[in-house]
C-alpha cells in the first residue's frame, strides 16, 4: 500500500491521540472530514492500523510487579517456534512475546500480583517444560512505553518538522 505525506500525518497523530475526532484529524491536515475518513478507512483496511489501546495503570487490576523472563530451548530442530509462542501468549499474566535471535529464544514480559505469583509462574508456565534449558527472570523496575514508532519512509524533507512533533 503506498502512503503519501496526508498518510502519514495522519498516522502520527493518531500514534499521539486516537481519540482525535475526524473533524479534528481532517482540520488538522487541510482535507475535508469525508476524505479524512476514507484516508483512515483505508490505512485500517490495508492493515497498516491494526488497532487502538488504551493505558490503563497497571496497579487497578492488582499487578505490582512485571519482569521479563528470558527463554532458551534445549533444541530447535523439534520445536515448533509458532506453537511455543502461541502457547506463551495464551497464558492471561504474558503482556508480550519476542522470538528472538541470540543467546535465548523468547523474551517473555509478564505481569504479576506479587513475588509469590511470579514464582508460580516460572515454576509451573516455564520449569515444568521439557523443551526449555535455561531461564533467566528480570524484575522491571520502571519503563517508559513510546507511542510512535520511528518513520524509516519518511521522505527526508519531512524528518525536520516530524522530528519535532510538527505537523505539516
Amino acid at each position: 500500500m503506498g502512503l503519501d505525506r496526508i498518510d502519514f500525518e495522519i498516522l502520527r497523530v493518531l500514534q499521539d491521540n486516537a481519540r482525535i475526532s475526524n473533524k479534528e484529524l481532517a482540520n488538522l491536515h487541510g482535507i475535508s472530514p469525508s476524505t479524512c475518513h476514507e484516508r483512515v478507512r483505508r490505512l485500517k483496511d490495508g492493515g497498516v492500523l491494526t488497532g487502538y489501546n488504551a493505558e490503563v495503570d497497571p496497579s487497578v487490576f492488582g499487578i505490582s510487579l512485571q519482569a521479563m523472563i528470558s527463554l532458551r530451548l534445549r533444541q530447535h530442530d523439534d520445536i515448533s517456534f509458532s506453537a511455543l509462542f502461541k502457547e506463551l501468549s495464551a497464558r492471561d499474566e504474558v503482556i508480550n512475546v519476542y522470538l528472538l535471535a541470540g543467546s535465548n529464544d523468547f523474551l517473555v514480559h509478564v505481569a504479576a500480583r506479587d513475588v509469590t505469583h511470579l514464582r508460580s509462574l516460572v515454576l509451573e508456565a516455564y520449569s515444568a517444560r521439557s523443551e526449555i534449558e535455561q531461564i533467566e527472570t528480570s524484575l522491571v523496575f520502571d519503563f517508559h512505553h513510546r507511542t510512535h514508532l520511528p518513520n524509516y519512509r519518511l521522505p527526508e524533507s519531512m524528518e525536520e518538522n516530524f522530528s519535532e512533533g510538527e505537523y505539516i
